[in-house]
């Protein structure tokens, strides 16, 4: 069995593959050549909790009343180290004492992201709580079901979503106060209660600490059980990186949303870890990130591709961006046509991709260099500490070398414990030695480098060949009347699949399907050629940015029965 923390690579391997990949011809291992280092060890005390271990790393109390922790990007409200802990510790003690939240108990949390929000979540997990997280937008029979499934036994809500969970009939907490006043609320518990005794027996790094629904963009969505040791593994590599590539004094600006992962672990866990500041916007909207970047010097944003794209495509507005200096990229590759684009158009600016699921807490590779980044343009960084990867040819199950495709699977201290209720899935997911088996097709370069080709799942076969639809997306977002686009398989009766392309086309653009399959085939092979065009006014996605195929599928069969 392998182990993770900075462990040395095996004697087997070649010194110049070491070197430069970290890969081991002998046993078909990527091994990470990034370290935490000394000072940077992941704790090994057993009976950590999550929320324990990132209290311990705020700031001192001579710098905790002082340095800010949140500032609400839509009122100005600046929240200290101090105020937060507080309201933490508050929380916490309202729940355990009033409502006799106990450990292992299920809390499941509807809100769009607030500065109350980190709160919650540690005040949750300091008590011994499972946290369960939901989309906002997510309907009423949608939370009804992960209600249930996760067998929570509170609700945190926000007052405009409260009617939501009226037929799950679960005790309900509002996280703000309602107009009508007549419901308790999170800011009552904190104002109102004075930080007493907490339980003595709380959640250990093994217990599991939330239950995430992965997003379910090709299929029925899954509950992901992510333990403390999940999470003190990623907050330990984050504060890590962190510290690696920002100064003391960067502002960060989230507006990813925090009931996904990488919301989650990053901003209403992970980043209190590096004592930074963050901008909360309440959703993502253009203008307003604009806005937010201007008015407090943001420095650092965590984005995702379509806000990559939106950069890109559209004009600025006259706000001032001189601040950025850092812009990350994950739950979905870049394309090196965009990548390119965005460079040229802010040079200033380190473009920072990684990759990362549900299912390894997050990020698994990441760009921690500038230069390293710009030499790799269609890259999702290398590597973090800890983790270690094969690519695996998914029909004969041989680890490839460098530039042989196959699936990523991963091995970290972050890989998640198994799907809920669900032992068949996780038996199909993670081997019997720990191998998280992604369900990407991916390759690794000679400098270590990983390149993400698409999910298996969503390849389309085309007599025999395979089409990854992220190769045709790239060619179809170059397209300067192209605003956004998508490709899924069209059942064919002579081919089996053929791609069909979803476009948003620019205002006034008059773009014709004849137009957007020329401008395809005249860079790929016969095989690979748009056979359909639809014009649509937007792309579904899910909240981290991922392209939801699986609605476009089904809407595909309506067109196909319109033409009929």
């Amino acid at each position: 069995m392998d182990t993770f923390e900075d462990t040395p690579i095996g004697q087997s391997m070649e010194t110049s593959q070491r070197k430069k990949c970290g890969y081991d011809s002998q046993t078909g291992i990527y091994h990470s050549l990034n370290q935490l280092g000394n000072g940077n060890k992941i704790p090994t005390n057993t009976n950590l909790n999550t929320a324990t271990f990132v209290l311990s790393q705020f700031p001192q109390l001579d710098q905790a009343d002082s340095k800010v922790a949140l500032i609400d990007s839509a009122t100005g409200q600046r929240v200290t180290y101090g105020q937060l802990k507080r309201s933490i510790y508050a929380l916490a003690t309202g729940l355990y004492h009033g409502l006799g939240v106990r450990k292992d108990d299920v809390v499941f949390v509807l809100s769009p992201n607030s500065t109350l929000y980190p709160t919650i979540c540690l005040a949750v997990l300091l008590v011994g709580g499972v946290l369960t997280t939901a989309n906002p937008l997510n309907t009423e029979s949608e939370i009804t079901k992960q209600v249930v499934d996760s067998g929570a036994k509170l609700a945190i809500v926000d007052p405009s979503e409260v009617h939501k969970l009226v037929s799950s009939k679960v005790p309900t907490l509002l996280t703000c106060r309602s107009s009508k006043g007549d419901e308790l609320s999170v800011e009552e518990l904190i104002e109102c209660c004075e930080p007493t005794e907490l339980p003595k027996t709380r959640s250990t790094q093994s217990d599991t600490a939330a239950i995430l629904y992965s997003s379910g963009t090709t299929g029925v969505s899954k509950g992901v059980l992510i333990t403390h040791s999940n999470f003190i593994s990623m907050m330990s590599i984050l504060k890590w990186s962190v510290n690696k590539t920002s100064a003391i004094d960067d502002i960060f600006l989230c507006f990813i949303p925090m009931f996904h992962i990488y919301g989650l672990a990053y901003f209403a866990l992970g980043m209190f870890s590096s004592g930074t500041t963050t901008v909360i916007m309440r959703k993502y909207d253009f203008q307003g990130m604009l806005k937010a970047i201007q008015t407090h010097k943001v420095n650092n944003i965590p984005a995702v591709p379509p806000v990559i794209l939106s950069l890109v495509k559209h004009n600025g507005g006259g706000f001032d961006l001189s601040s950025l200096r850092r812009v990350g990229s994950g739950a979905a590759p870049l394309s090196k046509d965009l990548v390119d684009r965005f460079r040229a158009k802010f040079p200033w600016v380190e473009l920072r991709p990684g990759y990362g699921l549900t299912e390894s807490c997050g990020a698994a590779t990441l760009f921690l260099d500038n230069e390293e980044a710009k030499a790799h343009h269609a890259g999702s960084g290398t590597l973090l500490p800890t983790f270690c990867a094969k690519v695996v040819d998914f029909k004969t199950g041989i680890c490839m070398p460098p530039y042989r495709e196959g699936e990523l699977w991963l091995k970290s201290p972050t890989v998640m414990k198994g799907y809920l209720g669900n032992e068949d899935a996780t038996a199909a997911t993670i081997d019997s030695d720990g191998w998280l088996k992604t369900g990407d097709l991916c390759y690794f370069d000679e400098d270590g480098c990983l390149y993400i080709v698409d999910r298996i799942k969503e390849l389309i076969k085309h007599n025999g060949y395979q089409v990854a639809p992220a190769e045709l997306e790239s060619i179809l977002l170059s397209h300067p009347q192209i605003l956004d686009a998508a490709i899924i398989p069209l059942e064919d009766e002579e081919a089996g699949e053929v791609p069909m392309a979803y476009v948003v086309r620019a205002a006034g653009s008059e773009l014709d399907e004849h137009q957007v399959i020329q401008f395809v085939a005249k860079q790929v092979a016969p095989f690979k050629k748009v056979k359909k065009v639809s014009f649509i006014n937007v792309i579904p996605k899910s909240a981290a940015g991922k392209i939801l195929r699986k609605d476009l599928v089904a809407q595909s069969k309506q067109y196909v029965q319109s033409k009929l």
